[in-house]
């Protein structure tokens, strides 16, 4: 399955891909080099730089194609070849391409994922340190205290769903809750609009797209429930990869990659993007370096 994209991302893809091309006709024995791309979100940016960052670390020649839109648009830019790879959730990604997969946790999602992917299409390990999976908030007087106590009131309760600015969206698929249909659910332009009604009790139960940390101002006089039985799908970092693009060393290095990243350093690095402005290329490095990558 690949998703539709829009002619005009289509067209920067080829003005990115001719470009290359230009500049690497004056050595023909250079490589193509390796194309990341990315989306328009923080994290998209910042996943790409990390990732063409670590390979350019293999010796490998890469440049990162930003700009390139929605998921549909980067998985359009994989299918026809003009990227290499780019940085998703493995929860998302998985929501998109197989709307009724059961798998909620890291390796469930991430096996699944595989067998979902479109022909051609690899996965690197996924960042099981980097857990980015919905946060769910009720009143602070409602009687429960974790995801798993939701279920029995799952009929009666009316829901609310709203995405974190900066994170790579999560199609309403990936924001299920194992065992909880609700009454009803509604669709918020962004946190704070959540909190609202929550507080207002025009819903009961609140699913931000994301982790809290990315919007605190949203859980103001809430409740955040817990989730130590993985009633949420896993939402966890991973590159996507043309089949075969990639030699072992690269290969190797992506999965390094994977296995550092964590919850708390990436929210703080998207939000230094989001909110601060602060580089994506510099934020990259210092992290690299920080790891030893």
């Amino acid at each position: 399955m690949v998703l539709a994209a829009p002619l005009r991302v289509l067209a920067r893809i080829v003005v990115v891909a001719l470009a290359t091309v230009a500049v690497s006709c004056g050595d023909d024995s250079a490589p193509e080099p390796l194309v990341v791309g990315a989306g328009d979100s923080a994290e998209s940016v910042l996943l790409a730089e990390i990732y063409a960052q670590a390979l350019a670390r293999t010796g490998a020649r890469v440049v990162v194609a930003p700009g390139l839109g929605s998921r549909a648009d980067r998985m359009a830019a994989l299918d026809a070849g003009t990227v290499t790879l780019v940085g998703e959730h493995n929860g998302a990604l998985l929501g998109e391409l197989a709307s009724n997969a059961t798998a909620w946790n890291t390796d469930e999602v991430t096996r699944e994922l595989n067998r979902s992917l479109p022909e051609g299409l690899v996965v690197t390990d996924a960042a099981d340190g980097a857990d980015l999976r919905a946060g769910v908030l009720v009143n602070a007087n409602a009687p429960i205290e974790s995801v798993a106590d939701l279920t029995p009131r799952c009929p009666s309760s009316s829901a609310g769903v709203a995405p974190v600015p900066g994170l790579l969206s999560a199609p309403p698929p990936a924001l299920r809750i194992d065992g909880c249909d609700f009454a009803s659910t509604q669709t918020f332009a962004d946190p704070d609009e959540l909190r609202k009604a929550l507080i207002e009790g025009r819903i009961q139960i609140g699913l931000l797209a994301g982790p809290v940390e990315l919007a605190p101002r949203a859980t103001e006089g809430l409740r955040v429930l817990s989730d130590d039985d993985n009633a949420l799908r896993s939402e966890n970092p991973v590159a996507v990869v043309r089949k075969g693009a990639l030699d072992d060393r690269e290969w190797e290095k992506l999965n390094y990659v994977a296995g550092e990243l964590t919850t708390d350093r990436l929210t703080a690095m998207i939000a230094a993007v989001r909110d601060e402005q602060a580089s994506p290329a510099e934020l990259a490095r210092t992290w690299l370096d920080d790891h030893g990558l």
